[in-house]
This record gives C-alpha cells, structure tokens and sequence, in this order.
C-alpha cells in the first residue's frame, strides 16, 4: 500500500461516508472492519427502519445536540440534512419525513441505507477488509498499522478513526476507538450509556410493564450538594413501562441529561395531566365524583386515568378504594391531584451500555481541530462520529453527527494528502 493513502479504521455509517468521501476526493483508501460484515449496527438503527436524520436546519439540528454543540458547525455546514437527503436519494433510495422531522427510507429497511452506502465504496474504489481487527497503530505519520489479517502491517499518511462508542457491544462498539486514541496521546472524556432504558426499583413501576402512557411530562431531578434539586430535563411526550424501569422517548432523552449523575440521588417525576394546572385538575376531578358521588372510589377513576394505571393509582392514594366517593374529603382529593401531578420514581441507574443508542463521552473535542476532525496533536490522525465526545437527542440527530463527522474527516484527510504532496 502506497504511503500516500488513508487507512479507515471502523465501516460503520461514519467510517464508510469518511473512506468513500476520501476516496471520490482522490485517495487511495482501505477500510478496516472487524465485524463479518460492514454496517452491522446500522442494520438496528430505528428498529431496523434506520432514522438517518432530521429534516431540519443547521440550528435545528444543534439545538438537539447535548454535548459540544459547537464543535460540529464544520461538519454540518459540510454536510447538512438536505445534502445527507440528497445523497441517498441520488443513490436509488427514497425518502420520508414522518412526525417529529424524522427521516426513514421509503421502504422501512435499514438496509437500503448500508447497500447505498456499500455501493459507494464500491463505486470510488475503497478498499474494504472485513474480519480484520486492528492491533497496534504506530504513533508518528507515515503511520503503520498492524492488523490481525495483514502479515505486514500497513502504511499509510493518514488515519481516521471511526470505531463507534460502547453501545451495543454485540454489533462490535467495545471501546477500541477510545484505546487506539489514548495510545495516541489523546483524552478520553468519562464514557456513560445514553440514551438507554431507566432502572427504577419500586413495585408498582413494574406491576404496570408494558402500560405506554402519551402526552404526559417527564421531569428529571438531582440533588446538589447544598440539598437543594435540580431540574435537568423536562418535556411532554410518550414513555412506556417494563419490568425493571421505564423506557419510551421521554425516558431515552432524560437519561442523557442523568448520564453520570446516579449518585446524585436523582428522581423522575411524571405529570399525568400536563394540559391541566393543579385548579382545573382539582375542578375536573371534583365533576368527576359528583356524577359518581355512591360509587366506590376504585370505580370513578375512569374517565381520567387508563384502566391499567387505576389500582396503582388507588394503592399510591391511600384513599380506601371502597371509600364512598360522597365522602372523600377535601384534603383527600387535593392529595389526589398532588398525585396526578407528582407520580414520582427514584431511578436507581440505566440498563447500561447493551441497551443504550449511543455513548455519551469520548475523545475530547479540544484535541481535535473542529474544521478538519485532526488532531491537534498527531498530523494524519483523524476522528469521526461516535468515538468523540459528541452526542444529541433522539430523533436521527445522532446518525446525522455519523455522516456529516465521516465526511468532513474523509474529505479533510483526502486534502491532507494533497497539501502533503505538495
């Protein structure tokens, strides 16, 4: 392999826009994939529907980034969402926008987006090898990386890693982006699951498994160290109960502003009846016990709660539920409205990085030259998507990070080598 080539380390979505840009800028790449087969992770991405962005603009897609918005304003001004749109489509595959901005292929399979992609490598000549694990990485360019497939390790100008993070460890996201940085003198930011399932330890959380609960407000706290709380995360939306904890869009996000801060004793606080303050609830609730004043008051939850929810309810009231509803009193029903309001968990952790989307933390963004994805440290040395510490929101913001981080490192590192020959 000529000197004057870049080694692609990662055939992920970031690692196969970065080899194919770098390779249609005129260089001579080789990819290097561990896994059997390139995109493994993609293939699960959106249930296997691949949300590959959000049909928004450059703010909309930096108001859903939580972690060093700033750092990507080169990588999306390279490649924003009507450019990643295009692409694809110029590509043979059509596209959809669906509620929330949320982008999908036409067809609902996450494996049209990796075809397109492989197509693309194919198509500028990229060099691909599949089972091929790295396994030492020299430090000073002309780098040498070693290979568990290469008798001689490989030479090239320019490195770019795009390894993943540590979520699902099983698609082969086991952090060895993270060592390959470190061995190259750069800081790892402390790594957290994100974006993941909330455990949360109290019975009736799991005597409602499966129960999804829509347009209710999620609000996530901590303490501080003076004793007082915190409001970290609070927005309207849909969360769904499992055995262990919660789950749903609602709960994926808080978990990204509770990553790191479980020892803060944090709690999670659901407002059943967000479009209601505390006076309308109390006065509908009141309408409500006067049409069923001679019922039980297990009976005359109805109309305001999902039958599955109403026992719990009840059990967390400490109203008796045979308790004539004529004879609740004042104080009863404004615990009740409390209740509604603040139906609260103490979340004890997440389901860790097997469940998790994405991995919060990573390379440290002030080693690395925001306009270029290069090290500030090592000429040569490149990163892209999930190995820096870089994250957003739910919602195909995380996928287009991947794919605009690929292709300003592959396009970056292609006028690289030019400046280089020169």
């Amino acid at each position: 392999m000529s000197r004057n080539s870049i080694v692609v380390i990662g055939g992920g979505p970031a690692g196969m826009m970065a080899a194919g840009t770098a390779a249609a800028h005129g260089a001579s790449v080789t990819l290097l994939e561990k896994n059997e087969r390139l995109g493994k992770k993609l293939y699960i991405t959106g249930k296997g529907r691949c949300n590959l962005t959000n049909n928004t603009d450059i703010q909309g897609l930096m108001s859903n980034i939580t972690t060093n918005p700033r750092f990507l304003h080169s990588a999306f001004y390279s490649m924003d969402t009507a450019a990643l749109m295009t692409f694809f489509e110029e590509r043979g595959v059509p596209l959809k926008t669906e509620r929330g901005g949320r982008v999908f292929p036409v067809s609902d399979y996450s494996g049209d987006i990796n075809d397109a992609l492989k197509a693309y490598l194919r198509a500028t000549g990229v060099r691909v090898e599949l089972n091929c694990a790295v396994q030492d990485i020299a430090l000073q360019p002309p780098f040498t990386v070693s290979t568990s497939r290469t008798t001689t390790p490989i030479q090239a100008s320019a490195v770019i890693i795009a390894t993943g993070g540590l979520s699902y460890p099983s698609t082969g996201s086991t952090g060895d982006g993270f060592t390959w940085a470190k061995h190259l003198g750069h800081g790892i930011t402390a790594t957290h699951p994100a974006l993941v399932p909330i455990l949360s330890p109290e019975p009736w959380v799991a005597s409602l498994t499966g129960l999804s609960l829509k347009n209710v407000c999620c609000t996530a706290s901590v303490s501080r160290s003076n004793g007082k709380t915190t409001t970290v995360y609070e927005e309207i939306g849909e969360m769904m109960f499992t055995p262990v904890g919660v789950t749903g869009p609602l709960i994926l996000k808080a978990s990204a502003f509770l990553a790191g801060k479980w020892a803060q004793n944090p709690i999670i606080t659901i407002d059943l009846k967000p479009g209601l303050s505390t006076e309308q609830l109390d006065a509908r609730i009141l309408r409500d016990f006067t049409v069923h004043q001679n019922k039980d008051f297990a009976n005359a939850l109805d109309g305001l709660l999902p039958q599955r929810l109403i026992q719990t309810i009840i059990n967390l009231s400490n109203i008796p539920p045979s308790k004539k509803v004529h004879t609740i009193t004042r104080a009863e029903r404004q615990g009740l409205v409390h209740l509604f309001k603040n139906l609260q968990m103490h979340p004890t952790g997440d389901a860790g990085f097997k469940e998790a989307v994405i991995t919060k933390g990573g390379v440290c963004t002030k080693e690395v030259n925001p306009s270029t994805l290069m090290s500030k440290h090592t000429p040569g040395l490149f990163f892209a998507g999930e190995v820096l510490d870089v994250d957003a929101l739910t919602g195909g913001y995380n996928m287009q990070i991947a794919f605009s981080t690929g292709y300003l490192a592959g396009l970056s590192a292609a006028q690289y080598l030019n400046s280089e020959r020169e």
